[in-house]
């Protein structure tokens, strides 16, 4: 079309020459002929200026008039449009891509046929300690000295993940993970932190067999005292032993009683929703456990009570009860005879209420304290188990102590004592 254009023009420029050559003459013809050519060809070199300048920025409108240029430069605007439009989309899937990606609760690299690291989002430099921009491009075996990752990514295929372990500050992080090919020679790394899934499951081994172990030895005593007088003649044993048996046996089914009654109460507080608090007169509750905590002390220690009769709390008051006596009959049984405990209930200098009870008793080393609220866990088993706690006395304040919104302190320092605080919020206290 365009070459069919400038024939005719040239037709037409040649005409006009003729026509003026034979009415004023020949050289005058070619002469004017000439002239006009150039100005033509000033004309388009004008024009094709302007096209030039926009092929240099082919994203603005392209230029008016230009002639035959016109044909040749809309399609190509329309098309420029429509690939800019295609990249736009494209950019902005990436770009959401990448955000569904760093927002993923798992860790997520992704490597070359070599482990060279491309990208990883940011759950995965926290859990495997990568850096960007420094790290990508390098060896991920480099960067993740774990032999037991080495050989797990070493393998030709990777039909189920591993779990390695991975230094995090002071302390061990366990990662699950999982590898997998994509696209064209790509890797995909995958990482899970089990962390706190493999400390439940280690909680729930030891509960079971600290639960076992509990049970045996009073299940021991009774079976051994149940076999002895089965297979003795009724007349066999005095009636003073006989009774010296009975009362053991008594004893040993009372301690199962309470192991399994303090289970029964954990799981129902583990398991059941809190209930709508209530006011709770605490100096009456307080009464009740004193009377608890001296008749188990039996004149044996000295008390000293300091109680506030207008502060009371909103909450169950069973489960109250149950915390403050814990921590009472335990000072009870870990003082020894002559010693004193001090029971405090009062409102702290920040608005708070605070219930503690302090003992002079053989206080527990540091490294102890952050296990003693653990199910069965005991800082000396034998002496424990002489004083009759079932182990699961702190377990149970600890979680009542949740349900009421407070936080339960443990202070204490071998050879001095302990002090145990149950500090509840202000918006527990109720208004009188």
């Amino acid at each position: 079309m365009i070459w069919l254009r400038t024939l005719v023009l040239i037709g037409l420029w040649a005409a006009l020459a003729l026509a003026i050559g034979l009415l004023v003459g020949a050289w005058q013809g070619w002469a004017l002929l000439a002239l006009a050519l150039g100005f033509h060809l000033l004309w388009r070199s004008a024009r094709l200026a302007r096209v030039a300048a926009w092929a240099a920025n082919p994203a603005s409108a392209p230029p008016a008039a230009v002639g035959q240029w016109d044909d040749v430069l809309a399609p190509l605007y329309r098309y420029t449009r429509a690939q800019t439009r295609e990249l736009n989309d494209a950019r902005e899937a990436l770009r959401s891509m990448l955000a569904a990606a760093q927002a993923l609760p798992d860790g997520a690299v992704t490597l070359n046929s070599e482990l060279h690291i491309d990208w990883f989002n940011e759950v995965a430099r926290d859990h495997l300690g990568l850096k960007l921009p420094a790290d990508r491009g390098h060896n991920l075996l480099n960067l993740v000295r774990s032999p037991e990752f080495s050989a797990y990514a070493r393998q030709q295929e990777w039909p189920e993940p591993t779990l390695v372990r991975m230094p995090h500050g002071q302390e061990e992080r366990l990662l699950m993970v999982q590898l997998t090919a994509y696209a064209r020679d790509q890797r995909l790394l995958i990482t899970r932190d089990v962390t706190q899934i493999e400390r439940l499951e280690t909680t729930r081994r030891d509960f079971v067999a600290n639960v076992s172990h509990e049970l045996r030895t009073p299940l021991t005593v009774l079976s051994g005292f149940l076999e002895t007088l089965n297979e003795m003649p009724a007349d066999a044993l005095p009636a003073a032993q006989r009774a010296q048996y009975m009362s053991m046996m008594q004893e040993q089914a009372l301690r199962m009683q309470s192991i399994v009654a303090d289970l029964l109460t954990l799981s129902t507080l583990e398991s059941s929703p809190s209930a709508e608090p209530q006011p709770v007169n605490m100096s009456t509750l307080l009464e009740s456990v004193r009377q608890q905590a001296e008749a188990l002390s039996a004149g044996r220690h000295t008390f000293v009570w300091e109680i506030d009769p207008a502060l009371d709390l909103l909450g169950a008051e069973n489960e109250l009860s149950s915390a403050a006596a814990n921590l009472l009959t335990n000072a009870v049984r870990y003082t020894p005879d002559g010693g004193t405990i001090t029971v405090n209930w009062r409102r702290t200098q920040e608005g708070q209420a605070c219930y503690s009870v302090r003992d002079t008793g053989i206080g527990i080393a540091k490294r102890h304290i952050p296990r003693l609220t653990e199910r069965f866990y005991r800082v000396d088993r034998g002496r424990s188990r002489a004083v009759g706690g079932t182990g699961l006395g702190l377990a149970i304040t600890r979680h009542i102590a949740l349900r009421h919104s407070a936080d339960l302190h443990i202070q204490s320092e071998p050879g001095k004592g302990s002090v145990f605080s149950i500090i509840f919020p202000e918006d527990r206290i109720a208004e009188g």
